[in-house]
């Protein structure tokens, strides 16, 4: 039997993080162990999880906030060092639905396991999409078009809010790049495995989750708030290192959205128009210097094997 692990990254949000264990630990005919990734949060969350008795649910603190980014590539290598068949990964403030993860492993069984990733349809707390998680369909999707009567279609990135790996993919693909922190590491991921890998990779509309942001927008640089705006040089800087990969068509993918987004700002942004222009601007230059490392990781037994 497969074995599961559900890896939740988690920062400083206790009360939601005891929310998605009690639906990790609450799922119906599907079991998982729950790898908990602690970005050294100072809310009480360690000792919260240190006085949990539930055999299936450990924790690991990183030390340091290492961002979303880094907290997956922790969770991620964790899961496959420690040998599980099946990773299953979330944000601390993704609620799964009881029949999330079976639905996820009737997916994983009806294609043999022949796929990069299954990403859930994700809702947002009045049900309804929620919009800073809609995958990206794949334009020939048609080609299986025979699986649109089991809900799954092929997707060509997708969020790190309910996304099951087999192993193998991981091994492949290699870990989320920790220095991206935060923002765009699940776009530059699942695009690694869909336009670079070319593995075959779909949304598994029968597993759905709830994610529970505070409010139900997208992400914008010309709408977003004064105290929110330095982060976007992150998403920036992360998007220019994604599609260099790309080749010319994702470096003209990448200068028309920084474009589109320039023209966004002067006719849309309620202030301080210069200076979200300058992080656009200055990360399209400087991201061009951004080269992280793509880290590999492999589970025991393939470890063991090369060894001999």
């Amino acid at each position: 039997m497969e074995r599961v692990a559900a890896v939740v990254v988690t920062y400083n949000r206790k009360e939601l993080l005891a929310q998605c264990i009690k639906a990790l630990l609450g799922q119906q005919n599907a079991v998982c162990d729950i790898l908990i990734v602690d970005n050294a949060s100072t809310d009480g969350t360690g000792a919260y999880l240190a006085a949990l008795n539930e055999p299936r649910v450990h924790s690991r603190s990183t030390g340091a906030n290492l961002g979303g980014a880094g907290g997956f590539n922790f969770g991620m290598r964790w899961a496959v060092e420690a040998g599980y068949d099946l990773v299953w990964i979330m944000d601390d403030d993704t609620l799964p639905h009881p029949d999330s993860l079976a639905q996820l492993l009737a997916a994983h069984t009806r294609l043999g396991g022949n796929y990069g990733f299954l990403s859930s349809a994700v809702l947002w707390t009045d049900g309804t999409e929620c919009k800073m998680n809609r995958q990206k369909i794949k334009k020939n999707f048609y080609e299986h078009v025979e699986l649109l009567r089991h809900g799954l279609i092929l997707v060509e990135q997708a969020t790190f809010v309910s996304l099951l790996f087999p192993a193998a993919a991981i091994e492949k693909a290699g870990l989320p790049i920790r220095d991206f922190f935060i923002w765009g590491d699940d776009i530059e991921y699942t695009r690694r495995m869909t336009v670079r890998l070319g593995l075959p990779c779909y949304l598994a509309g029968q597993s759905q989750v709830t994610h529970a942001m505070k409010e139900n927008n997208g992400s914008s640089i010309a709408l977003d708030s004064p105290e929110r705006i330095s982060r976007y040089r992150y998403a920036f800087r992360n998007e220019n290192y994604t599609y260099r990969h790309e080749g010319v068509r994702g470096v003209c993918y990448y200068i028309a959205k920084c474009g589109l987004n320039l023209c966004r700002i002067w006719a849309k942004a309620p202030g301080q128009r210069l200076r979200r222009s300058w992080i656009i601007l200055s990360r399209m230059v400087s991201g061009l210097w951004f080269n992280p490392k793509v880290e590999q990781v492999r589970r025991p037994e393939a470890a063991a094997d090369s060894a001999e």
